[in-house]
């Protein structure tokens, strides 16, 4: 498990995946190997040798109209409903809270600040 406060996971949202993947391969020296989905849709995972370090996905589902290609950072917390309660209570604001199966419980919040950022707490997943 991720330790409680620590980057777990990164993912890029972009429109044009092919682009961004023949980027991340070149500059940092990614392998990237596609991931199909339940939905249809395609999730890429970036491997640094053996190790997973990141996804890409393709952001032009409706739901991601109006924004902008970014990459989002996700923190593991032990109890993604009580970070977001101290993150209220500290003047962030929670966006969206659902659950991954496999993956884990995810919340995106709001900083004070404006920063967007993701909450997870991670499935248990051997290795």
């Amino acid at each position: 498990m991720t330790p409680h406060g620590t980057v777990h996971w990164s993912e890029l949202m972009t429109r044009d995946t092919a682009a961004a993947i023949a980027f991340f391969e070149e500059v940092a020296g990614w392998r990237v190997e596609p991931m199909p989905m339940p939905d249809g849709t395609t999730y890429h995972l970036a491997h640094a040798g053996e190790v997973p370090v990141a996804g890409i996905f393709d952001g032009s589902d409706p739901m991601f109209d109006g924004l902008p290609p970014h990459w989002m950072t996700y923190i593991a917390v032990d109890d993604v409903d009580a970070a977001c309660e101290r993150a209220k209570g500290k003047g962030g604001e929670v966006r969206r809270v659902f659950d991954v199966s496999g993956v884990g419980r995810i919340a995106i919040i709001v900083d004070p600040t404006g920063g967007v950022v993701g909450l997870m707490t991670p499935a248990d997943q051997p290795g």
